[in-house]
């Protein structure tokens, strides 16, 4: 392992990739402690410890902790998220949109730069409502997030909010190209790795209290080992379905029958049925402000209950199914392959590999979705069991949307390095292993 990343540096075009990756990583987490004009950020911090395990908590771990402080990061790169889930879904029931996605690398800039403006304007809207909720939070210790209120801190707010939002997206994009790549994802990843060391010293001080035990804290530490292996499996299992081609003719050479394989991945949908389910189940605490009477009663009584994990898994399940049914369009596969005169051993082209197609992915997905249910509900599992409370960031990383993009985007780096080390004839990371980089 060592002697690899010895190798990695050795390369010229590699170790410049690595150096400029790490330095704009750098610049973006001390991006995120340079505060946000306006707000008073020890009264902001109070209050996430009050909103530990709703909406805000979430998005404040992907956000590095950048939001809680007020800081010009504090949206990450969540707006650039949401702007992309949109125009997938925009492009899977648009026909214009479609045919776009299917022109090759002048549609998928032409798509790239529609969802950077979708990512102005949904930070736009975000950072009003953040300046809003500061506004209207109930005062902390006698102390309010915003002291001078106005219209003059709503437009300083927004617009420095939206500008660290677009700055961080370059970043991102600047990491994928010149960089080791997965820009956006590697930024996500750093921000939820920056929280560890806070757990750690949670842990320490829960410890020293007696708040947790030694072998409780021990049995936490099997289950998160346990977990990342749950999650490496969800992320790298796939179903592969076996093809055929048929002998084709071009100029002088004649293909013969080649088999090859159609990989689906057990969880095709990764993380985004948790974003989904977050999103909305997130908002039931704040259902208890409203003055209706009946509004206050429903939200006091799904939130942090039975009711709400129960729904949570629902949802996520539901969602798993919806993504990936966006996603994945078995009757393309299908006519692709009928076009280049390919087949699945024993199922006949056309509407018979169609309905194989989704047969197969329906059990793939019910499979999928129950694991991904289980490793996003563990997290809560874990956290009532040692009476820590719902949503505590030391039992966070046992599972959850960190866990597994934290693995995801980590197998993918290593797949790129491998990639640039192999080509150049040096060996992986590991000799013996199933990444699916090597060969």
């Amino acid at each position: 392992m060592l002697s690899t990343f010895r190798n990695a540096f050795r390369i010229p075009d590699l170790r410049k990739r690595i150096i400029f990756t790490a330095s704009l990583l750098i610049v973006f987490r001390i991006g995120c402690y340079i505060p946000t004009p306006g707000i008073d950020g020890a009264v902001l911090a109070a209050w996430f410890d009050r909103m530990r395990g709703t909406l805000f908590g979430l998005v404040d771990m992907f956000a590095g902790g950048a939001l809680s402080q007020g800081a010009i990061f504090g949206m990450g790169i969540m707006p650039f998220i949401t702007a992309s889930i949109i125009m997938q879904l925009l492009t899977a029931v648009v026909p214009s949109l479609e045919k776009l996605s299917k022109e090759g690398e002048a549609g998928r800039k032409k798509l790239n730069q529609y969802t950077r403006y979708g990512t102005v304007v949904v930070c736009i809207i975000q950072s009003l409502m953040i300046c809003r909720g500061f506004l209207e939070t109930q005062i902390v210790d006698g102390r309010p997030i915003v002291p001078n209120p106005g219209w003059s801190f709503r437009l300083m707010a927004m617009i420095t909010l939206t500008a660290g939002t677009i700055f961080v997206m370059w970043l991102g994009e600047q990491i994928t190209e010149r960089g080791i790549g997965n820009g956006i994802s590697l930024i996500i990843t750093v921000n939820i790795i920056s929280q560890i060391p806070t757990a750690i010293l949670q842990a320490i001080v829960l410890l020293r209290d007696g708040m947790l035990r030694p072998h409780a804290a021990f049995i936490l530490l099997v289950l998160t080992v346990l977990m990342t292996a749950v999650v490496v499996i969800l992320t790298q299992a796939q179903r592969r379905i076996p093809v055929q081609h048929a002998k084709r003719i071009v100029g002088r050479r004649v293909y013969g029958q080649q088999t090859t394989y159609i990989p689906l991945r057990l969880n095709q949908a990764g993380m985004i049925p948790i974003m989904f389910a977050w999103a909305i189940l997130g908002f039931l605490p704040f259902l208890g402000q409203f003055e209706s009477e009946l509004v206050r009663s429903v939200g006091e009584f799904l939130s942090g209950t039975l009711v709400w994990h129960i729904l949570y898994v629902i949802f996520i399940i539901f969602f798993c199914y919806f993504y990936t049914a966006i996603i994945f369009n078995p009757v393309d596969i299908a006519d692709n392959m009928k076009k280049y005169g390919s087949f699945i051993p024993g199922i006949r082209p056309g509407k018979p590999t169609v309905d194989h197609f989704y047969y197969v992915m329906n059990r793939l997905t019910l499979v999928g979705a129950a694991m991904l249910a289980f490793v996003a509900i563990m997290p809560t599992m874990v956290s009532i069991r040692l009476g820590l409370g719902h949503g505590s960031l030391i039992t966070s990383f046992c599972g959850g949307a960190g866990l597994i993009i934290i693995v995801g985007v980590v197998l993918d780096t290593v797949k790129q390095i491998e990639s640039h080390l192999l080509m150049r004839h040096y060996d992986g990371f590991m000799k013996k292993g199933r990444i699916k980089g090597r060969r």
